[in-house]
């Protein structure tokens, strides 16, 4: 069993905050309370309904006042000192905590809560509901600077154990249909803070990609994530693979670069996942993002989404699967989502899938060269 530990608290204004040790920490379990004097937590978003598409659309106006690239000193995730009063009162490995400024957060003031699937499927004009959800950040460390790649495999693998076990227990609150953890790295994507951090959203709903993966597994069948893993295992696309995890370039990969890893047995997600498999994952996708970072000179922007199936449907057909997907075409070049894209959702791929998959193993091979695992 894995020795990494956890342990809970409460900042100033209510919210939780975990901390998760790293198996070879060298903290002790003592953990500050947080000292500042905060506001009432804002009133929870409201999302309303697109009377065209079905989904719900989360109006979070609290984001507005969000920090902005701040100065390292004024790192709001950071451990607390005297100068920097931030969201995280002591020194930490991992730090797990609900964000300030949700877009989805606790049913504080109305009755206006979703009313299960079946209350937010039905199609109606001028129909809102209360955003409830949970919002949460994840701190891979108390740096100032880095990504999910910059990190010791230890420290990798105590992150890997934080998704599993808020996972886990988001899954289990009131509401919450589907966990999604995510990383965004890169001012390129949106990213307003420099501090190696992730996120983990927990909607009230099974969100609109999820929904039209579930339409295709019921016209192709259940097996369709097992067939898709066969196929792309004997292609030319592959660029890593390990006993329990292969990761690939997809047959038809919408972005520049683009990069799926799945497991090789069924497993719906991250709470499911054997010590085994956490602990290669933890090495495997090391390497993924240190290669896609050796693919040019500067660090490379990405998304790093982790599908996972919704809490209560589809989890027999649905598998936990990373989407690693960036808009670098070319050391000086995005690809922008514009008219074809953007407006109709269709599609045009700038680079043959399989001239990437080639590109992304021989970074893959630098980087093992450079900065092994």
């Amino acid at each position: 069993m894995s020795s990494i530990t956890s342990q809970s608290d409460v900042l100033a204004d209510g919210r939780e905050i975990i901390y998760f040790d790293d198996a070879d920490s060298t903290l002790g379990p003592e953990r500050s309370a947080d000292s500042r004097d905060l506001p009432d937590r804002p009133a929870t978003a409201s999302m309303r309904q697109d009377p065209l598409t079905g989904e719900w659309i989360s109006i979070a106006a609290a984001r507005q006042s969000r920090a902005f690239l701040p100065p390292a000193h004024l790192d709001p995730l950071a451990p607390q000192s005297p100068t920097n009063p931030s969201e995280v009162p002591s020194n930490y490995d991992v730090a797990v905590f609900e964000n300030r400024s949700p877009s989805f957060g606790p049913l504080l003031e109305d009755d206006n809560a979703p009313r299960g699937l079946e209350d937010l499927t039905r199609i109606g004009l001028g129909r809102t509901r209360t955003s409830v959800g949970r919002c949460e950040v994840v701190c891979f460390s108390p740096e100032h600077e880095g990504s999910f790649g910059s990190l010791s495999r230890s420290r990798a693998r105590t992150v890997i154990e934080a998704w599993a076990s808020r996972t886990e227990a988001l899954s289990a609150l009131p509401g919450i249909e589907q966990v999604f953890p995510f990383e965004n790295r890169g001012v390129e994507i949106g990213v307003t803070l420099h501090h190696p951090h992730g996120q983990i959203y927990s909607y009230p709903y099974v969100t609109p990609r999820t929904q039209r993966l579930l339409a295709s597994i019921e016209r192709y069948g259940p097996t369709l994530f097992a067939d898709i893993l066969a196929s792309e295992q004997n292609s030319e696309r592959v660029v890593l693979r390990g006993e329990h995890w292969t990761a690939f370039v997809p047959f038809a990969a919408r972005w520049p670069i683009e990069v799926h890893l799945l497991p090789h047995r069924h497993v719906a997600d991250f709470a499911g996942t054997t010590d085994e498999e956490r602990d290669e994952l933890s090495v495997l996708y090391l390497r993924l993002l240190r290669g896609v970072d050796a693919l040019y000179e500067a660090p490379t922007p990405y998304i790093a989404a982790w599908h996972q199936a919704p809490v209560s449907i589809g989890r027999d057909d649905i598998r936990l699967m990373l989407q690693l997907t960036s808009p670098r075409r070319a050391a000086d070049k995005l690809k922008y989502l514009a008219g074809s894209e953007a407006a109709m959702g269709a599609w045009i791929g700038d680079i043959p899938p399989e001239q990437t998959a080639e590109r992304v193993r021989e970074a893959i091979a630098r980087a093992d060269q450079e900065n092994p695992v």
